[in-house]
């Protein structure tokens, strides 16, 4: 999942990126703040910082290259279903979003640094994250493998194959490399990790025949499928679901609002909504939690 934190990304072939690559970033609809006037949540507003409350605005570091979950419009915007709710999350909360468009790995840095007020970019909520900064967990997610279409690709058996994967996701870092030493120490050819800056890289090298499967949350996975059903499939179910988290510097009494906001919007079926439009109601959840991770 995308965990990222303080890994220095190695990215291959930024060629992909030419003739014959598809893209993935696509919106599946509108954003929210093109939608109706969302009605304010008084309870959760009372719960704001002083400082959040006079300056009017949230600033939220994101990295817009994880589609559907956020990605750019060819305006450079931030979109996608998870940049929608915490849009309308931040309308039900009295706010406006300053969004600022950060590498990944520098945006839980950026909070504790006090630059940022909030993360989003489909954070993994785990215990090792949490001595770092609270997270409010609205969503789960878990792995999900793609392969080239027709081609047979067992997760759990991969040795010797090509594996692309987003750089520095929990993919990259820890899920695929534990895979390969398995094959390793069985004496099988290890798996060929494929590196790339965006996701959108890694989709494409599995589409054009580069690599022969790949790795991301299931999300992404689904919506890569979707968007380029006659190159790529499923390659098993997804596995080790968790949460996802919006990541608050640690003890901030900003995480009790959002909280409080998230679960205004579950329970007046905004929340849902958007995650209907977007095709991605599996990892709904029905009540929003804080360091929800470290019990996983």
């Amino acid at each position: 999942m995308r965990m990222r934190y303080g890994i220095p990304i190695i990215a291959v072939a930024a060629a992909l990126a030419l003739s014959g690559c598809v893209d993935n970033s696509a919106p599946a609809g509108p954003s929210a703040s093109s939608g109706p006037a969302v009605a304010k949540n008084a309870a959760a507003i009372a719960l704001l910082p002083a400082a959040i409350s006079t300056a009017g605005k949230l600033i939220v570091g994101v990295d817009p290259t994880y589609p559907p979950n956020e990605s750019k419009d060819p305006n450079g915007k931030p979109i996608g279903w998870d940049v929608e709710l915490m849009d309308t999350l931040a309308a039900k909360l009295g706010l406006t979003i300053d969004y600022r468009v950060a590498k990944f790995d520098t945006i839980l840095p950026s909070i504790t640094g006090n630059k940022f007020d909030v993360g989003l970019s489909s954070f993994t909520d785990n215990a090792e994250r949490e001595k770092i900064v609270d997270f409010v967990n609205y969503y789960t997610a878990g792995i999900q493998w793609a392969s080239a279409k027709g081609k047979v690709v067992d997760p759990q058996n991969a040795c010797g194959l090509k594996v692309a994967v987003q750089a520095t996701t929990y993919e990259d870092t820890d899920e695929v490399p534990a895979k390969s030493k398995v094959c390793t120490d069985a004496g099988k050819p290890a798996i060929q990790v494929l590196k790339f800056d965006s996701q959108d890289l890694a989709t494409n090298a599995v589409a054009l025949g580069q690599a022969d499967a790949m790795s991301a949350d299931s999300p992404v996975t689904l919506y890569a499928i979707s968007k380029q059903a006659d190159k790529l499939q499923l390659a098993g179910a997804s596995f080790e679901v968790a949460p996802y988290g919006l990541a608050v510097n640690k003890g901030s009494k900003l995480a009790a609002a959002l909280q409080a906001g998230f679960q205004g919007m579950v329970d007046d079926g905004s929340y849902k909504a958007i995650l209907d439009k977007w095709g991605v109601a599996d990892g709904s959840i029905s009540k929003i939690t804080i360091n929800a991770g470290a019990n996983g």
